[in-house]
């Protein structure tokens, strides 16, 4: 038994710094991906919101296709489809899986996350945008000072249930050889036969991820919320 535990050290053998390097991975892509994805998001839920009707159904197409589409071929399609097409007109061209990774788990989340940003839009009372207005703010500007701030606190727990989900959805990365906790503990399972060893590691490891980053959204739900519990929790 402590033979088989001695694989998961860092000695001769062992997997430990290969399991922290898949570890650093996932956590990097998710980190990278969160601010496209969001930003992507918010863009789609201001379509959404538009007058324009082009705009508004460019942002209804682009969330029934990206919520309806598994994820995986979503990731196929960027790191297999687009290359292939793109290497038609240059054929020096490569994806590096990092970056195809990114994209497509972005893609997803914002789609996923434009329909929580269109419910706290929806939240903030039209007299927020007015009276901005009324004191010279521009619209970019009520935006960035009235409505973004009122915005985040409550997108937060939304946004927050998005991130744990994109945590679990890096584990698809693994299919592009990029060596993520997935990747490495497959690996480590074909060559020692410790199924349970490694992929009970990876759990673990996906669990801790989880439970600081409850932690962390549970702060800064906490932080966000502090004003409005101030001023008797209304925006009105």
């Amino acid at each position: 038994m402590l033979d088989k535990f001695a694989l998961l050290g860092f000695g001769p053998g062992g997997w430990g710094w290969a399991l922290l390097q898949g570890a650093a991975i996932t956590i990097s892509i998710a980190l990278a991906t969160l601010p496209f994805g969001l930003a992507l998001g918010l863009i789609v839920a201001l379509c959404k919101r538009s007058e324009s009707i082009i705009l508004r159904a460019f942002a209804t197409v682009y969330t029934t296709v990206f919520r309806g589409v598994p994820e995986l071929l979503t990731l196929y399609i960027i790191y297999f489809g687009i290359q292939i097409l793109v290497q038609k007109i240059w054929s020096g061209f490569s994806i590096p899986p990092f970056v195809a990774g990114m994209v497509a788990l972005g893609m997803v989340l914002a789609a996923f996350s434009s329909e929580v940003w269109v419910g706290a839009l929806n939240s903030i009372q039209k007299g927020q945008r007015e009276a901005a207005a009324a004191l010279g703010l521009s619209k970019p500007q009520a935006f960035r000072l009235v409505v973004f701030p009122q915005l985040i606190r409550v997108a937060l727990p939304g946004l927050g249930n998005n991130w744990m989900v994109l945590l679990k959805e890096t584990s698809l990365v693994s299919v592009i050889t990029l060596p993520d906790i997935m990747f490495i503990t497959t690996r480590a399972n074909v060559v020692t036969k410790e199924p349970f060893l490694f992929f009970g590691a990876a759990m673990l490891i996906y669990f801790g991820f989880s439970l600081i980053s409850a932690w962390g959204i549970g702060r800064m739900e906490k932080r966000t919320n502090r004003g409005y519990a101030a001023f008797g929790g209304t925006t009105r």
